[in-house]
């Protein structure tokens, strides 16, 4: 018995930055390499991020990429996973904005696939 096969094809998006590596001691993105937290969406690497420790993490430590309309935030806490305060996920749900928290090589390939399917989506990524 032949099933038919169901593929969907979509258009990868040639002027999306790419996040290329994550080492514990540095980011590459689209040929860029970066020893500190960093914030980027698909079209732009938000280079004036502050670090802050991840537990003290406030939703005005993000307006400036909330400014840029996502509709996701992935925010990769480094080589394990690290919850930031219930109050900013909750001051982003207000918002509507998802934000999901991962490690920081899951972030990467998250933010990937996400922006070369066109997605509104911004990345912090933490060492």
């Amino acid at each position: 018995m032949l099933r038919e096969a169901l593929v969907k094809f979509t258009r990868e998006l040639t002027g999306t930055l790419t996040i290329q590596s994550v080492t514990s001691t540095s980011i590459i993105v689209s040929g860029d390499s970066f020893s500190e937290p960093i914030a980027l969406t698909p079209e732009e690497i938000i280079r004036d991020w502050q670090p802050h420790p991840v537990a003290e993490l406030t939703e005005a430590h993000f307006e400036d990429l909330l400014g840029r309309a996502p509709e996701l935030v992935i925010l990769g806490t480094g080589a394990t996973c690290e919850f930031p305060p219930r109050e900013l996920v909750f001051a982003f749900a207000r918002r509507g904005i998802g934000l999901e928290t991962m490690d920081t090589p899951a972030a990467a390939r998250t933010f990937n696939v996400l922006a070369t399917e066109g997605r509104q989506v911004a990345v912090v990524l933490y060492l």
